[in-house]
C-alpha cells in the first residue's frame, strides 16, 4: 500500500480520535464537575496514552505520535481536575 495513503488516514483517524476529548476537556475545565469521571480509569488510560506516545516516537510512525501528544494533553487536564476536585 502506498505510504502517503496510509499516513493519511492513520492522520485522520488520529485527529478524530483525539479531538473527541476536547468537549470533555472544556467542561471539565469550565464546570469542575469530574463526578461522572472514573479516577481509576482515567489513570490507567492517561498512562497507556503515555506509552503510545514512547511507542509512536520509538518506531517513527507520525499518526501515533501525533494522536498521543494531543491526548495526553487532553487527558492529563482532565485527570488533573478529577485528582483535584474530587470529593473528599
Amino acid at each position: 500500500m502506498n505510504p502517503y495513503i496510509t499516513n493519511a488516514a492513520g492522520l485522520f483517524a488520529a485527529c478524530c480520535t483525539t479531538v473527541s476529548f476536547l468537549p470533555q476537556a472544556v467542561k471539565t475545565i469550565r464546570t469542575r464537575d469530574t463526578s461522572g469521571i472514573s479516577l481509576s480509569m482515567y489513570s490507567l488510560f492517561t498512562l497507556g496514552t503515555l506509552f503510545w506516545l514512547v511507542f509512536g516516537v520509538l518506531s517513527s510512525n507520525l499518526p501515533v505520535t501525533f494522536a498521543n501528544a494531543v491526548t495526553l494533553v487532553f487527558a492529563g487536564i482532565i485527570l488533573f481536575y478529577k485528582i483535584k476536585y474530587r470529593r473528599r
